[in-house]
């Protein structure tokens, strides 16, 4: 059976040189995000990784993006389809595939995976955007949110990109007023998807539980905005040990979205809010009937935890369906245990261009995946792509089946 037309959720841009050298006022040009061609190395020393710039043996030519003190060289696992070198490693433009930063490379790179469109994420700004947060300028930093923002829904998507090239906008994490309102204009300009922080307690930011991000809330469900949580944005990542080797780290990267995606559905705001949709990237889904078990054991045990029944006049699963959702790359769990999950919450992504990328493979991993779980015409048209026409509002864009 052919596959049905990829739409991958979950891809990033790589940002060009001039996103925001090119659009911001002339007076933030020396603090403003710029990108730079200097030499040096990255010291990986755990908990204090640091760009060493000098003309030792180890060093070579980097591009690094300055941001007033914010130093960033570009590691090659941020764009590491076409290569098998060491994620950690640092490059230049010069090294990574072009399809990484440019529109028309990435529209080739589609058509050469089978994808019809693609959910692009950030780069230099971080996966929710929290690089901005930490700026000293506030005002700098809501320009360079909303330069980035017109950036991507008018150049990286539009033209020729457009219908295929999906942009995820950002908010102004430190205001929820503005981040509304950043919501608003995007969606008056075509986008219907903002990504947000896995925990923004770890930012010192308020919690989801506490009623601040409300003004959030209304804006994405008034707009058909869907809040978007992709692994990693989180400022600590799991780790069960300091000695513990890498593929430990790899392995249980994951707890950051379970606890996000336990966080949404206890913390009542999918039933304040009764059309609100979100979306859990690069998490996979495997783990979901076990945490949705628990969550309905402990709301059913209502007075011994606080009396969930008060956030939550029904038990937690039953906010899922058609609500909530998350994308895999080639987890046989999830579509094997279909069932128990319910098909309607999976969405498949490419992660184009990071070193987990199932590009240029994914049409024959999907595949296999199909084959393997046993799934209907009708069940792999749903993951492939109707789950995220559905969740995405895309009938808006032309993707109608």
């Amino acid at each position: 059976m052919p596959l049905p037309k990829i739409i991958s959720v979950d891809d990033h841009v790589v940002e060009p040189a001039g996103v925001w050298q090119d659009r911001l006022p002339r007076k933030w040009l020396d603090e403003g995000p710029r990108l730079e061609r200097r030499v040096g190395w990255m010291d990986w020393t755990p908990g204090a990784p640091s760009f060493i710039e000098d003309d030792s043996a180890a060093s070579r030519p980097v591009d690094v993006w300055r941001y007033e003190d914010t130093v960033w060289p570009l590691p090659r696992g941020f764009a590491q389809v076409g290569s098998n070198e060491f994620g950690g490693l640092l490059v230049t433009y010069d090294d990574i595939v072009p399809g990484a930063y440019q529109q028309r490379a990435r529209l080739a790179d589609l058509d050469a995976n089978g994808v019809e469109a693609s959910l692009c994420f950030p780069t230099f700004p971080r996966e929710s955007g929290q690089r901005f947060l930490r700026a000293r300028d506030r005002e700098l930093a809501l320009a360079c949110v909303q330069i980035y923002n017109d950036w991507l829904i008018e150049d990286w998507c539009g033209g020729d990109g457009r219908g295929r090239l999906i942009p995820v906008t950002l908010i102004p994490l430190w205001d929820p007023e503005l981040a509304a309102t950043e919501i608003r204009r995007c969606a008056d300009k075509g986008s219907h998807a903002i990504t947000f922080h896995q925990q923004p307690a770890d930012l010192g930011l308020p919690s989801i539980h506490c009623g601040d991000w409300e003004p959030v809330f209304r804006a994405c469900e008034e707009t058909q905005t869907v809040i978007n949580i992709h692994l990693g944005s989180v400022s600590r990542m799991p780790v069960t040990a300091p000695d513990a080797p890498d593929d430990v780290l790899e392995t249980i990267t994951v707890e950051s979205t379970i606890n996000s995606f336990v966080d949404w559905i206890l913390s009542g705001v999918l039933e304040r809010h009764g059309t609100l949709r979100v979306a859990f990237a690069e998490g996979q889904a495997g783990w979901i009937p076990f945490f949705v078990e628990q969550m309905d054991k402990i709301w059913e045990r209502n007075a011994q935890f606080g009396d969930p029944q008060k956030r939550l006049p029904r038990p937690p699963s039953e906010y899922l369906p058609g609500r909530v959702y998350a994308s895999i790359f080639d987890d046989v769990h999830s579509v094997v245990g279909r069932a128990s999950i319910g098909m309607g919450h999976l969405t498949v992504e490419v992660d184009y261009p990071h070193d987990e990328s199932t590009f240029p493979h994914t049409t024959s991993t999907l595949e296999k995946l199909v084959q393997t779980a046993g799934l209907s015409p009708l069940e792999t048209w749903q993951l492939l792509r109707g789950n995220a026409i559905e969740c995405y509002g895309l009938q808006r864009i032309g993707l109608l089946s």
